[in-house]
């Protein structure tokens, strides 16, 4: 027998929670089927570490694009703590290093100053000075329909230029060119072009001079959030944004099942999925929103029915591939710096940048596209529990410990495989952990904690790792390629799906994960706008 329903989700991560909670809202029918037992998908806090009470962000870390508007219409009580220090960048090889403090602009002058980029300091402020223009013009958009290429450009231009600024040349330096091109023509320093581009390549694999552009759309979503690009910490952990979400959802009145395997997904919109028990059932709906890959979509289709999956978007796109190592680390204190007059509490405040100068993110690209393990692993730490102690359990909080969380880069998915996954995830920790103690007073294994059963308390996931539990098409955690906020003059927008960036082709079957035109990140933006397209339909 199938039951029907307005709305059925596929997946429960925050976004398909995000669409639950406006459509139960709004009066219709919603079920949410996920996989796993536990709602989230990669936005979620765990126990990383057997019998130790701490609750890491596992998978994703900070937010910077979960909109306002998001929180205001449904209810959200979530509290996102700013972050004093930006950055620490210690010099490869040497004692000193950057340190970017959000509170203190002398301070970051005379760090600047200490590396003999004087000139740097001045470029870094006016280059932040034009993304805050890309952020006030673009951000306010990410919940509305759609705005064509030129709209935006006006958009950027006119708020540029209303503060004196050349709107059109900031928008052709980080639009129009590669915008490592932009970087390495505005700073002279290594050390702080890397600093500077990394967010460009932040789940992305991309060279310095990236002539696809992927680097640029990357960045651009990096440095426009909450209209200041600001990445904040979640108070509670990340597990404390998406239970905010199934709250919103549970209250609206959606039902929310776990432990639901979908099978397959047929052109009439019936779900065929599997419960925990191992019964299957059917599930039709007017509409199905889909908080997966595009590649999953296909495969749920062809699933359903081979003769329609290739009207299927997903069809159309390359494999998706991540490049990221995440290794999870919990400490009896913060490290020694090699510059002893950094306190670690500032170093690891802020992004910890290691060994990310522009030169060694090419070299490690160039590695790695030549099928090889980068000999030094660029890679970024995040300090959550400085900012936010409340992770941890009172006995852990009073001795001093800290979690740390370490985001490598230039790490795809093709040196991997099936076979392989098991051995390179321990030689990724190695190679991880080595990047870590080159710049360090002492290593970081000396300051690992055990969980309860003697371990050391260090968990590391390979893009397969991704796969195998998120179904990360290739580890990807964008679910594929970033597309630009905008349409392409000329882009058809005659139907709701398309104005909402959330089509698939498919009539009443949308996107509404990551693979959304503003998807990708911890946003709820593609789950606001599936909500929207389909209220807009009715």
């Amino acid at each position: 027998m199938t039951a029907h329903r307005d709305v059925v989700i596929i997946g429960g991560g925050h976004n398909g929670l995000t669409a639950a909670a406006y459509l139960a809202q709004a009066g219709l029918d919603v079920q949410v089927l996920e996989r796993l037992d536990v709602l989230g998908g990669a936005a979620i806090s765990a126990e990383a570490f057997a019998g130790v009470d701490a609750r890491l962000s596992r998978y994703s870390y900070l937010v910077s694009l979960l909109p306002q508007r998001i929180i205001d219409d449904l209810g959200l009580q979530i509290e996102l703590a700013p972050r004093r220090y930006s950055s620490y960048t210690p010099v490869p090889g040497e004692s000193g290093g950057l340190l970017v403090d959000n509170h203190d602009p002398l301070a970051t002058a005379e760090s600047f100053a200490a590396l003999g980029a004087d000139d740097d300091a001045m470029a870094w402020a006016r280059f932040y000075e034009g993304t805050q223009h890309l952020a006030r013009a673009l951000f306010p958009t990410v919940t509305d329909p759609l705005l064509t290429r030129s709209e935006a450009r006006s958009a950027v231009v006119a708020a540029a230029e209303s503060a004196g600024i050349d709107g059109e040349e900031l928008w052709n330096s980080l639009i129009e060119q590669p915008v490592g091109r932009a970087i390495a023509d505005t700073f002279a320093n290594d050390l702080v072009r890397g600093v500077v581009y990394t967010d460009a390549i932040i789940g992305t694999f991309a060279p310095n001079d990236d002539s696809t552009l992927l680097a640029n759309r990357c960045f651009l979503y990096h440095v426009i959030g909450g209209g200041t690009g600001d990445w904040n910490v979640p108070v509670g952990g990340m597990g404390s944004v998406s239970g905010e979400l199934e709250r919103a959802a549970r209250l609206a009145g959606a039902t929310l099942t776990t432990g639901a395997e979908v099978l397959a997904l047929t052109p009439d919109r019936t779900v065929r999925w599997r419960d925990d028990a191992g019964v299957e059932h059917e599930t039709s709906a007017e509409y199905v929103l889909v908080n997966c890959s595009p590649h999953e979509l296909a495969r749920l289709m062809a699933a359903g029915d081979e003769s329609a999956a290739s009207t299927s978007d997903g069809l159309a796109v390359p494999p998706a591939e991540g490049a990221q190592v995440k290794v999870n680390l919990l400490l009896k204190r913060l490290p020694r710096l090699r510059d002893a007059s950094i306190d670690p509490a500032a170093a690891f405040g802020g992004t910890f940048h290691i060994n990310e100068t522009f030169s060694q993110l090419q070299r490690a690209y160039d590695e790695a596209v030549a099928g090889q393990v980068p000999s030094v692993i660029p890679a970024e730490i995040y300090c959550h529990s400085l900012t936010d102690p409340s992770i941890l359990g009172p006995d852990l909080r009073a001795s001093g410990a800290q979690t740390l969380t370490v985001f490598a880069l230039h790490v795809p998915d093709r040196l991997l495989t099936e076979a392989n996954n098991d051995a390179m995830r321990e030689t990724l920790q190695r190679a991880v952990l080595d990047s870590l103690n080159s710049v360090l007073a002492e290593p970081i294994e000396s300051l690992l904690l055990t969980d309860g059963n003697g371990n050391p308390c260090v968990e590391t996931k390979t893009t397969r790792d991704l796969e195998h539990v998120l179904r990360l098409p290739g580890g990807s955690i964008f679910h594929g390629d970033l597309a630009w906020p905008w349409v392409e003059d000329g882009e058809p927008l005659d139907t709701p799906a398309r104005r909402w960036g959330v089509d698939t082709g498919m009539p009443g079957v949308l996107l509404c994960g990551s693979g959304a035109r503003r998807g990708g990140a911890v946003s709820g933006i593609a789950g606001h706008n599936a909500a929207m397209a389909v209220l807009e339909s009715r």
